[in-house]
């Protein structure tokens, strides 16, 4: 085995009244693609600081390779004082080339003139993203890469890695891009670190194992603290099988929703019976939407109807908040009309998170600094509510400011779900929250028995949430699909891919002379390779959770062995297939 390009040995960083992490040993190859998994709180981006150098633990020994070039890219752009995102790109002793910044830029489609000081948080994202992957970094560091991106953006950046010659760690919370990016995971969970050699498609097999070996051990031992620190994870266990009972009943709510829907890709429903399920709570009629000389929405019909769950994607740019702020009435159509239910009583989430002063304690966002908080009309005792949104209770006097981000947003969550409500409007709910706050995410809103509208750019989430999709596209038409973001994609593909077939035959008219066309073999492997690459990617998550078994070693150490090596093979002709690929994507827009 390769010696790694990057270690630690007993890393310990204490943070004054306790260690956060102590005795970890960790080591990066040169090549590894790694997930770093861990609850909000458990230390991740603190960990990729000290991976990258940037802070100092208190004890252990880091080692890297002479030459080694190691890049962080940081959930919060730090930008005081550049008066431009150029300034901000440029800034430092380790500025990369310009020309190598701007390029990337041109292709993430952000224009780095833009002022810093007005910039959102896509575009400061983007900016981020450019100057780090314009540094060439031999391991690169990303946390979150894809907060404040939209599907556009998280598909460029998912090309680039594939292709991208260093080792990656990878902090996200978006199930997608973990899947189809990473070969080995990293479990930070309290205080500890894992490593399993199977990438995040078989993450859940392999903690589901471990957290059963956990409950196992927990019942042997006498300390009651041992056993308090283990309802977090008896409590992901049970979840997720619940949330398999939440998928089965999603199906149902989508073949119902599929039945109200006209044609494929109408954005007209057939009038339904106005009975207790099916009863219209907005219902938009030939809307449309201008902004100067720029129709943003065009001849939109659609009604939502209660219990939907209405899932809003599209770049950004494409109209999603304008949409968003039709169907909710604030504002107002210049054609066509949007009548609400007299009855609507929405609960609003934003992207912004800025209505908790840091100032207040956990106690007094929830409680008002009482003991007890009215949930939908029920009390429940502050520290078992606590827990219901897992957190320590003992977090209760803990201010707001000294959260996490994500934890801030799960509190965040927490205050507005115990709101009598029957819309819930989510703009961005998954910013900043880790997999398990997902986890119970998802669950709550499949148990809410209101209408739900949530605009989002994780396509797994959306996949496991929402009954319809509205899909933009920036040109003012909205498709009506009725499943998440995967039903979506698939119904735009043919759509993209029939556009561009025209453009061949002309060419060919005009200069018969010249290579106009792929050849028969080169043209049938631009066809059938991203079906075969999807078919690679599919069987490495089946090995990946086989190999998840914590007993498969000692019980089958030749099945272990074999399933090691056929993962590896399918890694390198999966490799080879997208530089296929990708040599031939590149001659079909070189013919036009």
């Amino acid at each position: 085995m390769a010696a790694p390009v990057l270690a630690f040995e007993n890393l310990g960083l204490n943070q004054g009244v306790r260690w956060l992490f102590r005795g970890l040993n960790l080591a990066v190859g040169e090549r590894d693609r790694l997930a770093l998994i861990g609850r909000n709180g458990a230390g991740k981006t603190t960990l990729l600081k000290l991976i990258a150098g940037s802070i100092e633990g208190d004890e252990g020994r880091r080692t890297i390779q002479p030459g080694t070039h190691v890049v962080l890219l940081e959930q919060e752009p730090r930008m005081a004082g550049c008066t431009t995102l150029l300034d901000y790109v440029m800034s430092g002793d380790d500025a990369p080339q310009q020309y190598e910044a701007e390029a990337i830029a041109d292709q993430l489609g952000i224009d780095l003139a833009r002022e810093a000081a007005t910039a959102s948080g896509g575009e400061r994202r983007r900016a981020a993203i450019a100057r780090a992957l314009a540094q060439n970094p031999d391991v690169l560091l990303l946390d979150e890469p894809t907060n404040h991106l939209d599907l556009a953006a998280i598909e460029w950046l998912e090309d680039w890695l594939k292709r991208f010659n260093g080792a990656f760690i990878v902090i996200s919370h978006d199930r997608t891009f973990l899947t189809r990016l990473t070969r080995a995971t990293l479990w930070l969970d309290r205080g500890a670190i894992r490593r399993a050699d199977v990438g995040f498609g078989g993450f859940e097999a392999w903690t589901e194992q471990v957290y059963a070996e956990e409950e196992r051990n927990a019942a042997r031992l006498d300390a009651k603290l041992k056993l308090e620190e283990h309802w977090l994870q008896r409590g992901v266990t049970g979840r997720r099988r619940r949330n398999q009972g939440r998928l089965e009943k999603l199906k149902e709510m989508r073949a119902t929703r599929a039945a109200m829907v006209g044609p494929q890709g109408a954005a007209k429903l057939v009038t339904a019976a106005d009975d207790t399920n099916t009863k219209v709570v907005i219902d938009a009629k030939n809307v449309s939407k201008r902004y100067g000389e720029r129709t943003i929405i065009k001849d939109f019909t659609f009604r939502v109807t209660k219990g939907d769950r209405i899932g809003l994607v599209g770049s950004n740019g494409a109209g999603k908040s304008t949409l968003l702020k039709l169907l909710t009435g604030e504002v107002e159509p210049d054609e066509g009309s949007v009548r609400l239910s007299k009855t609507l009583d929405a609960v609003i989430i934003d992207q912004q998170r800025s209505l908790m002063s840091p100032e207040k304690t956990v106690r007094d966002v929830l409680a008002d600094g009482g003991d007890w908080i009215d949930v939908l009309g029920a009390r429940k005792h502050i520290h078992g509510y606590l827990k219901e949104f897992l957190f320590d209770p003992g977090l209760a006097e803990a201010k707001v400011g000294t959260l996490s981000g994500g934890e801030r947003s799960r509190l965040l969550l927490a205050r507005e779900f115990a709101r009598h409500s029957n819309l819930l409007v989510l703009d961005e709910p998954t910013n900043d929250l880790d997999l398990e706050t997902l986890d119970l995410l998802q669950e709550v809103i499949s148990d809410y028995e209101g209408t739900v509208l949530i605009v989002s750019h994780d396509r797994d989430f959306l996949d496991r949430t929402v009954t319809v999709t509205l899909g933009l596209d920036g040109s003012g038409m909205v498709d009506v699909v009725v499943g998440g973001y995967a039903d979506w994609e698939a119904k735009r593909r043919p759509r993209t891919e029939g556009r561009k077939a025209p453009r061949t035959a002309p060419v060919q008219a005009e200069a018969p002379k010249k290579a106009v066309k792929l050849s028969y073999k080169d043209q049938r492997d631009y066809d059938l390779l991203p079906k075969r690459i999807e078919e690679i990617e599919a069987q490495i998550a089946r090995d990946e959770a086989a190999m998840a078994d914590p007993n498969l070693y000692t019980r089958d150490f030749a099945k272990f062995t074999k399933l090691g090596e056929g993962i590896a093979k399918l890694r390198e002709e999966k490799d080879a297939a997208e530089m296929r690929w990708l040599e031939l994507a590149e001659q079909v827009e070189s013919l036009g």
